[in-house]
């Protein structure tokens, strides 16, 4: 079916009403990821000083704090992905990440943040045993990191997975292992060098200092990962938002273009037919 001066205006007017919700969705995500990046940035230096307090404790430590599980044969994964569509292969790529390192004879116990990463870990044949909401701000994600840290308090080793930024990539899937804390763990972070020539000293209960620091490591690591899996994804939705405005612009100079010329055609159809009835009417009447 051809063309109408009529149809190509309602499309034009679909295109620019598309153009401006695209917009509105890009200086969303650009706000957002701007927000999480800040969030990030300003958790690296508390997480740093938190791990400056484990060194001092795990140097005058023997051994660490005994973990009380009940389950210490079983793995766990918690997968970081997004509720939300248009942010390209976010949670493909992930899955496809973590499937590749969780690629051993035991069954892992995973949970999901998010709704599409869960589909997407479902689709794959793996039981998902929770899933959590994406949150929708900084604030929220320390409700989220409470609720998985008392899920997986029971588990021996734990492994993260999420997208972090990059400067050449606008993300990449990463893994962390969480858990064990074990002896390994204990001696790479008793090692690392005092940054200053003064060694400080643990004033009180030790152990319970070191409890305490554990405590704040694992709710540090749980809460980065989140905020840069959340940041990826806003990045991810920026450059979706990006490629949408430009095919949206190169789409509405088409139609533009069409219009203009169906325009043009049709008045020249009705200057011929005017100019067509006068020299009719001048012969007429000579």
């Amino acid at each position: 079916m051809s063309d109408t001066i009529a149809s190509l205006a309602r499309k034009i007017g679909g295109a620019q009403d598309l153009q401006s919700v695209v917009s509105s969705m890009k200086a969303l995500a650009a706000s957002s990821m701007g927000e999480y990046e800040q969030s990030v940035s300003a958790l690296a230096d508390y997480f740093h000083t938190v791990e400056l307090g484990l060194r001092v404790c795990l140097r005058d430590s023997a051994s660490l704090p005994k973990n009380k599980t009940t389950d210490s044969d079983r793995i766990g994964a918690v997968v970081f992905g997004s509720d939300q569509g248009l942010v390209g292969q976010f949670n493909e790529e992930l899955v496809d990440f973590a499937l590749q390192t969780l690629s051993r004879p035991a069954s892992p116990r995973i949970w999901a943040v998010g709704e599409r990463v869960h589909a997407r870990l479902t689709d794959e044949g793996l039981a998902v045993l929770g899933l959590f909401s994406v949150p929708n701000s900084v604030k929220a994600i320390t409700s989220l990191v409470g609720r998985i840290l008392r899920e997986v308090h029971e588990l021996r080793e734990l492994y993260l997975f999420y997208n972090r930024s990059r400067s050449d990539v606008i993300y990449t899937p990463f893994s962390q292992r969480l858990l064990p804390l074990d002896e390994t763990w204990r001696r790479k972070m008793a090692d690392r060098a005092w940054p200053t020539n003064q060694l400080p000293e643990v004033i009180g209960g030790g152990t319970e200092t070191l409890r305490a620091l554990i405590r704040e490591y694992l709710f540090v690591s749980l809460f980065r990962a989140c905020a840069e899996s959340l940041a990826s994804e806003n990045a991810g939705r920026l450059a979706a938002m990006q490629r949408a405005e430009k095919n949206i612009k190169e789409l509405l100079e088409d139609l533009e273009g069409r219009f203009h010329r169906l325009r043009q055609s049709s008045i020249d159809e009705e200057l011929f037919d005017v100019i067509s009835g006068f020299e009719a009417l001048s012969k007429y009447s000579s």
